[in-house]
């Protein structure tokens, strides 16, 4: 399947075009954050200690890449952004950060509560040279500034995030065994967050002139991506359990075994309901007492899920979805490789290849899901090269 090709577009058409962004940030969260804003035109400097970020080296590689500049960790999150080498230790490297950070319009950081305070780069110091700026800090469980948390000083990574809120404690099979997510929605879904409310602050600093310090917690996040956990509690007292594939509340709502594989079906409302009977030639389920009504479909799941269960697993999933496609909620559940091959994920741009900074052979990267019609998104650029842009910003950021 056709993807994307190497893109080295200019960054001044994109929607945040003229925005800068000072990027102090390491791991996952912060750099997602930042590369957001990259991917929609802003013009980000991420500002490396001299041993690089911590993933920068991290892997994987593939076997033609001779330099190892980065690893595909660091790629996905970083493309598009331009790197400086600065120790923040140093008086002459901390002072040309302050050069930077007062022509800049965001600083982002992920450190610790209290690391850049100590570093004399925090946000106190920051707004005194720069009182439009906006500061946005993304840790596990939040800054002083905004709420003292009686965790403010502990590490976090997003197994803790996903642990502590809620999110592992719903996530498993139905004989209670919890899991927690595959993708790391502890660091990704901060970031998205830490994301809009920095172009929340910019939109108030336009018209106000005053910066402020936008702070993410990690623990927050998952409680808000758990907001339906929240409110069950309050109405019901009921603790969520892990519900295994379906859901706690509809039915049919599930994973189905296949013939030969698995595909997913959503048919709660009646109307989706008698159309999935009755492209599986099974129109009496239709008047079944048993089924009648959402609250009995419910209520008799597991007799519902077997009745389907068994008519769906004499089918191959292409047969499934293409029986159903455009009436009933239906996909198959798609590893990697069918994800290359859907036509869907190139007619969105949804995979884009990089060149390599050795020229060895193109690597793809997850795309940019955020679309626009009059202005582009998506990656600009490959990633950076440790300190790649140093020179080129050794006298700031130039004219906008």
């Amino acid at each position: 399947m056709a993807r994307e090709r190497s893109p080295s577009r200019d960054r001044t058409r994109g929607p945040l075009s003229g925005l800068r962004v000072l990027d102090l940030t390491q791991a996952l969260a912060g750099p997602y954050c930042t590369m957001l804003l990259a991917d929609l035109g802003a013009d980000v400097v991420k500002v490396e200690p001299p041993s690089g970020d911590m993933t920068r080296f991290a892997g994987p590689f593939t076997e033609e890449d001779t330099e190892r500049a980065y690893g595909g960790y660091f790629a996905s999150i970083n493309r598009g952004k331009r790197s400086i080498v600065i120790d923040l230790k140093d008086d002459d490297d901390r002072q040309r950060f302050f050069d930077l950070a007062t022509q800049a319009d965001v600083v982002a950081e992920n450190s610790r509560s209290g690391v850049m305070d100590r570093l004399g780069v925090g946000y106190d110091v920051l707004h005194d040279l720069n009182p439009r700026l906006v500061y946005v800090a993304i840790r596990g469980f939040g800054d002083p500034r905004t709420g003292q948390s009686p965790y403010s000083n502990w590490p976090a990574y997003d197994i803790v995030a996903q642990a502590m809120g809620g999110l592992v404690s719903l996530t498993g099979s139905t004989d209670g065994t919890v899991m927690k997510c595959g993708p790391s929605v502890g660091d990704i879904f901060s970031g998205a967050l830490g994301a809009v409310g920095l172009l929340a602050a910019i939109h108030h600093a336009s018209h106000s002139g005053e910066g402020q310090f936008v702070d993410v917690a990690m623990y927050d996040a998952m409680i808000s991506l758990c907001e339906g956990a929240m409110y069950s509690y309050s109405y019901s007292g009921r603790v969520g359990r892990p519900t295994g594939n379906g859901h706690p509340g509809i039915a049919p709502f599930d994973l189905y075994a296949t013939a030969d594989g698995t595909c997913a079906i959503g048919a709660p409302g009646s109307t989706n309901f008698a159309e999935l009977c009755q492209r599986l030639d099974r129109a009496d389920l239709i008047d079944d007492e048993r089924f009648a009504t959402p609250r009995d479909r419910l209520l008799n799941r597991p007799d519902l899920d077997d009745e389907l269960g068994a008519e769906l697993s004499r089918r191959t999933t292409a047969e499934v979805v293409d029986l159903l496609a455009g009436v009933v909620p239906v996909g198959p559940v798609n590893d990697v490789r069918a994800i290359y091959d859907d036509p869907h994920v190139a007619a969105r741009s949804m995979l884009v290849e990089f060149d390599q900074p050795d020229g060895s052979r193109p690597v793809t990267l997850a795309g940019q899901a955020i679309k626009m019609t009059d202005t582009p998104t998506g990656p600009v650029a490959r990633p950076p090269r440790l300190g790649e842009h140093s020179d080129e910003l050794v006298d700031g950021w130039g004219p906008r």
